[in-house]
Formats: structure tokens, sequence, C-alpha cells
């Protein structure tokens, strides 16, 4: 039962931050923080119990649910699981720290959206029922949307509807697919299920699963988010509040790269075979396109949100390379860019509380003013661009690598991303920080705020230096996809 108390805790710990809102406005933010440390502690407490006798799994429960649909709750922890969770529970810390003093009213029904956000995340990278999956894609997606709508920037209306609309069109297409499985399951088997296992291995006319497998593809390129489907992202990153946008982009873009991972290939590996060409040339694509997209903005966010659409394309890439060096660099990336954009976002944050704006163009020559977080910021963004050293050159390095014993020319192209990441952080840099000082009052950032940017740099120097408890962790699960499904 300690998967469903986890999902349990952090959502009674939300209803708990909204209560206590009417007690003392500062305490919903204890309560949220508490409630992430004490879910930290019992995913720690799993992952050291090891994993269940003679299986690769760290935890699971499985009970009835709606037994006339063969819809049961199935939740499992395995080392990909573990290492999304563990990540969902990091960033959402950083997210309530990340705060500050930026949300000024509701305090503890942000939390309430905050925490039920986690939950949702977490119930898709621990469940194994296909209908409990689309129920925890739905749960996440309304706090996400509230957290837009109630406490964003001066667009938050546009945006949170944007966001609503592409993720609530994605989610139906998803389920959609799903029931095509099932149907293509009872037809053989006579037998009505939502097990993720029951259905893997299922045969499909050959039409049929090309379709229901572009059906997936289509719900999860739009959480990754992959071009052509990523025109709700900009605003959306933008607009969000700190936490919310540490939230969007750092653990529920992880949904889709999850989703692909785990669902995708693995179900559909003859229809994923005719369509893994076009699919690496969409992440080489992605790459590209978000890296020129993000050179091109004048808005702090905005080319940190493009940055996003450029590095998940590497993940894209990896994934529908499959192989193993692909594979583990794709996972890499998910983990490293998921604090790699976080401590972007809190460094944006600090950047538009105290300036009022997030234009460069009222940046220039901060560093004078605020060293510490100019210095913080240049680590950052070094890591951002892929300099040895930081988790996301492993990454990177391993997804093209991986991909080069496919197709030569998908990698070239993507190559040319690692180019314009250097020309858009170091720009970023340049026209922020650099150049002649502006007569504007900016006050550094304390010793809370450069405790956390140090903590998520120290994770990007120890995933730079050594990522392999990473790809132990999940080499398990690795090794059952790969068998499945040995090459495309």
């Amino acid at each position: 039962m300690t998967l469903a108390l986890l999902i349990a805790l952090l959502l009674g710990g939300g209803g708990l931050a909204w209560l206590s809102g009417a007690i003392q406005p500062r305490l919903p933010k204890i309560v949220g923080l508490a409630t992430l440390l004490v879910a930290g502690v019992v995913v720690l407490a799993i992952w050291s119990d090891g994993t269940l006798p003679g299986r690769s799994w760290y935890a699971e429960l499985e009970l009835p649910w709606i037994p006339r649909f063969g819809i049961g709750l199935h939740l499992a922890l395995d080392g990909l699981s573990l290492l999304m969770v563990g990540l969902t529970i990091v960033l959402g810390i950083v997210a309530v720290l990340a705060s500050g003093d930026e949300i000024a009213s509701r305090q503890g029904f942000y939390q309430f959206n905050l925490l039920w956000t986690v939950a949702g995340v977490i119930g898709v990278f621990t469940a194994f029922d296909l209908f409990l999956f689309y129920f925890f894609w739905e749960v996440m997606l309304i706090p996400a949307y509230l957290l837009i709508a109630v406490w964003g920037g001066e667009g938050r209306q546009r945006a949170a509807m944007q966001f609503f609309v592409f993720t609530q069109a994605s989610g139906l297409l998803m389920l959609l697919a799903f029931l095509v499985l099932v149907y293509a399951h009872h037809a053989v088997t006579g037998a009505v299920t939502f097990n993720y296992f029951a259905l893997l291995g299922t045969q499909f006319a050959p039409g049929l699963a090309q379709w229901a497998m572009i059906g997936l593809v289509i719900a999860f390129l739009v959480k990754l988010p992959g071009v052509p489907l990523h025109t709700w992202l900009p605003d959306a990153y933008t607009q969000a509040p700190t936490g919310a946008s540490i939230l969007l982009a750092g653990i529920m873009s992880k949904t889709g790269a999850y989703g692909l991972l785990r669902f995708v290939v693995p179900m559909f590996p003859e229809a994923s075979r005719t369509l893994h060409w076009p699919l690496m040339l969409l992440g080489a694509i992605g790459v590209v396109y978000g890296g020129i997209l993000a050179f091109a903005q004048s808005d702090v966010k905005r080319l940190i949100a493009y940055s996003s659409l450029s590095h998940m394309g590497f993940v894209l890439l990896g994934i529908f390379a499959w192989n193993e060096l692909a594979l583990q660099g794709a996972v890499l990336q998910m983990v490293a860019h998921g604090i790699s954009i976080a401590a972007l976002f809190v460094i944006a944050g600090r950047l538009e509380q105290r300036l009022g704006s997030r234009e460069l163009a009222r940046m220039s020559g901060l560093w004078a003013q605020a060293p510490r977080l100019g210095a913080l910021g240049l680590i950052v963004l070094v890591a951002t661009l892929g300099m040895p050293g930081f988790g996301n050159f492993v990454a990177e390095f391993m997804v093209l690598l991986g991909a080069y014993r496919v197709d030569v020319v998908v990698v070239v192209i993507a190559g040319a991303g690692l180019v314009l990441a250097a020309l858009y952080s170091l720009s970023l840099m340049q026209r922020a920080f650099q150049g002649p000082a502006l007569e504007v009052a900016f006050a550094d950032i304390g010793v809370a705020e450069s405790g956390l940017l140090l903590a998520l740099i120290g994770g990007l120097i120890y995933l730079g230096v050594h990522p392999q408890p990473v790809f132990d962790l999940w080499a398990p699960t690795l090794a059952e996809l790969t068998a499945r499904v040995p090459g495309l």
C-alpha cells in the first residue's frame, strides 16, 4: 500500500495546505514543503528496501477497481518509475522554495494545486493500468491549469486556456488509442482488460496498429512537447508563476517522454519500426527549431521555454533511435534537463520579481549589482549549453552517439542544436549580466536562494562526473524494454 499512501499523502497535504491558509498566510508553504519532504523520505525508504524478491520492482499494488471492464488499481515502481518519481519530488520541493514572496494571494489554494499536480504526475509514473494512467493524466491537468490561470502573468487566461485545450484534446486522443488497444486484445482473447502487461504483445492489424500508435504519439508529443505540437508551450511557460513553470517544464514534460518510452514502442514494435525515422527527424528538427527561436527572444522566460523545446528534442531523438546508448542518454537528459530548467526558471523568477519585467533590454549590466546571481547564472547556462562536466553534456553526447549508429543525417541536423545552445545561452548572459549597467536598483539574491541554486548545480555536476547510478537504477527496466523490442 506504500504507493497508494504516497499519493494520498500528497493529496491530503494539499488539502491541509489549503485549509491552513485561513490560520496564517505563510503556513501553507510550510505545510507544502513538509508534505514533499515526507514524501521524499517515503521514496528513499522504498529505494533503500531494494526490489521485491525475485523481481525488478521496488513496490507494487494491484487491487480490483471496476472488474466488469477489467480496470484495476495497479500501481508499481520499477527503476525508471523510481527515477522519475524522485525527480518529481525534488523539483516539487524546488517549486515550493522558489515561490518566495511571488504568490501574494490565496497561498493555501496555490500550495493545494501545486501538491495535487505533483500527486497526478507521480500517479502517471506509477500507473500500470491504462485507464488509471489516463485518470492521473487528467488529475494533473486541472490544478496545473489553475496555477497558470489564477497566479500567472498578464496573459494568463489565454495561456491557461491554450494549455487546457491542447492537453485535454491530446488526453482524449490517448484514451481513444487505449480503447483501440483494449478492443484489439478482446478480439483475440475474449477478455476485457486495461492491464498494461496483459496488453503487451497484442496482435494488431497493421493499419490499426499504426493509427493507434500515431494517436498515442500525438498525445505524448503535446506534453513533451515536440514540434509541431508545441505552440501552447511559450505562453504557458512564460505566463505561469515560477513554481508552476518549474513543474510544467521540469516534470510534466517528462510524462510525455515517459509515455513514449513505456507505452508507444513496447506496445507497437512493428509500427515503431515503420515510423521511427520520421520521429527521429522530428526530434532533430525540434532541437534546431527550438534553438533558433530561443536565440530570437527578448523575453527571458520565452527564451527558456524555447530552449526546453530544443533540449527535449534530444529525448525524442534518443527514444526512437532505440538502442541502449541512446536510451540511456535520453533518460539521463530527462533528469538533467529537469534540474537545469528548474534552475533557469528560478533565475528568471528572481529577475522578474526584482525588475518587474522579463525583457532582456532592461537587464543590462546586472552582474555589477548582483554578482552572486550572475556567477550562479553563468554556471547554470554553461551547464545548459552542454559543457563537459555537467549532466546535460553526458546525456546529449550519448543520445547523438547512439543515434549516429542509426542515421548519420539526423545526427548532423541535431548536432547544429549544440551550436545554437551556446549562442542563446551566452547571449542571455551577455544581454542580462554584461554590458553597460542600467541605472536601476537591483538587489542580489540571498543565502537561501543561492543555496537552492547551488544544490541544483551540484546535482548537474554529479550527473556529469558520475552518471552511473542513474544508469544502474533503471538498467533492469532498460533490459526488459530492449528484450521485448531489440531494435528499430
